[in-house]
């Protein structure tokens, strides 16, 4: 029997997805930008997604709730998403692998889906010497928004705001 999406899910990722398409991105990165895994802090998801949007990243969405109303709105954002964790071991993570090594981006939160807040697991770091591929920093610098009070202090932009997003080696 398939698993039936709830319609208050599917509202929350449509709703997550068009706000992700109304922020005006300015990207920044280095001269020798190239495919590897984009790492960011779980704080960042809705810039970091706005930023690399309709661009086929493979990433790592959790399994938990909040994970599904995510990879649903990144789905319709052009991601390839694969469920699961770094702390689920290898079988998960190793299709984030075979898409670095085909020459793709893949992301995942740095700090996973449950913290601590700003301190990198080792997952991300695993990866890119795994394909050798470089790990990048996915760096927000925030127009309006604000800061809600969960573990990571999550950032919500406004919508149709400006955020300049700087890409820096880890």
């Amino acid at each position: 029997m398939m698993n039936k999406i709830p319609l208050k899910t599917k509202f929350f990722a449509k709703l997550g997805a068009l706000w992700m398409r109304s922020l005006r991105i300015r990207l920044h990165t280095p001269e020798d930008f190239r495919p590897g895994v984009l790492g960011l802090w779980h704080r960042d998801l809705l810039a970091s997604c706005a930023a690399f949007k309709d661009k086929g990243v493979h990433i790592l969405v959790s399994k938990s709730g909040d994970g599904e109303i995510l990879a649903l709105a990144t789905t319709s954002l052009g991601f390839e998403v694969t469920r699961g964790s770094d702390t689920e071991g290898p079988l998960n993570v190793r299709h984030i692998l075979r898409s670095l090594r085909a020459g793709r981006f893949a992301g995942m939160a740095l700090d996973g889906p449950r913290g601590p807040a700003l301190e990198v697991k080792p997952g991300s770091k695993w990866l890119a010497e795994s394909s050798g591929t470089p790990l990048w920093h996915i760096v927000p610098h925030y127009g309006a928004h604000f800061t809600l009070n969960t573990w990571d202090k999550f950032v919500v932009p406004l919508p149709l705001s400006s955020i300049d997003v700087e890409i820096k080696y880890l």
